[in-house]
């Protein structure tokens, strides 16, 4: 369900969340798209974060960033480094996610694991114009799931 009125505390701490995925996002070595994502437990502490980026055995290779082939196939996503780097249940967590929607193949693995709650930015006409398909299906995905998620007018 999509959750279109939030009390005032949730916004507060929605906003520096989102704030947070938005500066883990700065560490993508992604010269076209840097995501970021975190990952709070109900009691609002961070038990995660990621950003996306090529393995940690991968050497950042600006060539390979440009080559988008390329870089599709070893690029790891912000949300599934956050979910790898989490180490524990993330079973009722919240995850924020910056600049946009989890894309559909993320947020079947974030369900998966239990993720309750996504919030992130409403995407803006240059995230829509290149994954449009991507975050309808993922709406379509957690409306489906009945997991909650939160759009917000951010920046």
């Amino acid at each position: 369900m999509n959750e279109c009125l939030a009390a005032p505390s949730r916004i507060k701490w929605d906003s520096r969340f989102l704030s947070m995925a938005k500066l883990v996002s700065g560490w993508s070595k992604d010269p076209s798209t840097k995501t970021g994502a975190v990952i709070v437990r109900p009691d609002r502490t961070i038990l995660s974060v990621g950003f996306n980026g090529f393995p940690k055995q991968m050497e950042d290779n600006p060539e390979v960033y440009a080559n988008r082939e390329e870089k599709y196939s070893r690029i790891v996503h912000c949300e599934i480094n956050a979910l790898i780097h989490a180490r524990q249940s993330v079973q009722g967590c919240t995850l924020y996610t910056y600049p946009f929607m989890c894309c559909d193949r993320c947020v079947v693995q974030m369900i998966q694991a239990g993720i309750g709650r996504f919030v992130c930015p409403k995407p803006s006409a240059d995230a829509l114009s290149r994954w449009a398909d991507a975050i309808e299906k993922s709406k379509r995905y957690l409306y489906e799931s009945n997991v909650t998620f939160t759009e917000y007018n951010f920046d």
